[in-house]
């Protein structure tokens, strides 16, 4: 009989967070990486603070279409005096002082803006969904690798310590056995205002909806658990739900490899209650995560893994119980997500390091299974092949 173990923890230290904002900065060899920010969406109050926080990073400038706003931004936030204001996002690109750009803009505009800051040789740390398509993703990525720069999506808990660990447990061949299943959802649901008025359901800014929005991190995690492992098929289910403008407000989908008889499910929505599941179900253990996109608490993190479990007795109850995996960080996982950008963006910039690829065939392989659930939905629910 296995011995349950309520608690295992784990600590993980950066090499770098001990340093101070100061020490940090000093010598040519530790210039921080300067961002500027395109867009003042409510996701950049988190990730400007998150440039702060990493110890190789610097806020140097945010930019709006509205020079009031950007202010406005600035004073909320707190940002300090030294960080420049634009009232266009060219001005910021053709600050020669700038080595990345975070867009956050409606991924309507992303490619265009994109391509751009490309184009004036910005690496590019880009919001999720990277694009409409796989076609507009592909535009920007070509821009990134013919002008030798990183490029990586806004996914932040691939950075946290604790997803490390959660592949560890679950490529475990006798504790985990083989992946046999995955689902994964991720939905929340707001007040009438946000229905009206936010950018997420208005086909013009971000036609793709709650696919888009909440979708990204389902798919995206299904992929993670497949080590990036395209499905075979692609299947939208019924009932799916659209605004009086056609934008996807709830959707579910059922992905499937054939070779492997894995199948996996996901569900995205901006009309339930606030979720972000993770399970993966393997032939002889079991992985939950209930809080998968934004931990619960910013320094530590848990799931839950079962080794072995069955029925001693029904009325007496299961031979081991769940074991609570405990993983603790320094820094909130968008600082680490900004961090590892930063490392390797200096490491372009001062070592003629090339740039790691990792990351943008992580995210067109998300693009290309969220375009296969569109398309599903798009054709009456009919499975698509990839």
């Amino acid at each position: 009989m296995h011995t349950p173990i309520s608690y295992i923890i784990y600590h993980f230290r950066d090499h770098d967070s001990h340093h101070s904002s100061s020490l940090r900065k000093m010598g040519d060899d530790n210039i921080p990486i300067k961002f500027g920010i395109i867009g003042c969406a409510e996701i950049a109050r988190k990730v400007s603070r998150a440039i702060n926080l990493s110890p190789n990073s610097t806020l140097h400038a945010i930019a709006s279409r509205s020079i009031e706003k950007a202010k406005q931004f600035a004073l909320k936030n707190g940002l300090s005096e030294t960080v420049k204001i634009y009232g266009s996002y060219d001005q910021l690109l053709d600050d020669p002082r700038i080595d990345a750009v975070y867009l956050p803009l409606p991924t309507s505009l992303h490619v265009q803006w994109a391509v751009l800051a490309a184009q004036k040789r910005k690496h590019l740390l880009m919001e999720k969904p990277t694009a409409l398509d796989v076609e507009e993703l592909d535009q920007i990525l070509d821009a990134c690798e013919s002008n030798g720069l990183q490029f990586m999506d806004g996914t932040m808990w691939h950075h946290h310590p604790r997803t490390a660990k959660m592949k560890e447990l679950a490529s475990d061949p006798l504790l985990f056995g083989q992946l046999k299943w995955i689902h994964s959802s991720s939905t929340f649901t707001s007040a009438p205002e946000f229905f009206e008025n936010n950018v997420r359901v208005k086909p013009d800014m971000d036609p793709l909806g709650a696919l888009g929005d909440t979708g990204w991190y389902c798919i995206g995690a299904i992929l993670w658990a497949m080590n990036y492992q395209l499905p075979t098929t692609v299947v939208a289910l019924p009932a799916t739900a659209r605004n009086s403008a056609g934008v996807i407000l709830s959707c579910s989908a059922s992905l499937h490899w054939d070779t492997e008889q894995i199948a996996a499910t996901f569900h995205c929505s901006f009309l339930s209650h606030e979720s972000m599941d993770l399970a993966l179900y393997g032939s002889n253990g079991s992985l939950h995560v209930e809080d998968f996109i934004i931990p619960y608490e910013e320094n530590s993190a848990f799931f839950d893994f079962t080794s072995g479990a069955k029925f001693v007795d029904l009325h007496i109850g299961w031979n081991v119980k769940p074991q609570r995996v405990q993983v603790a960080s320094q820094l909130p996982q968008e600082a680490l997500m900004v961090q590892e950008f930063s490392r390797l963006v200096k490491g372009i910039r001062d070592s003629k390091s090339s740039p790691d690829s990792k990351w943008a065939k992580i995210s067109r392989s998300t693009q290309l299974v969220m375009d296969a659930v569109k398309k599903s939905i798009d054709l009456g629910f009919e499975p698509v092949c990839l």
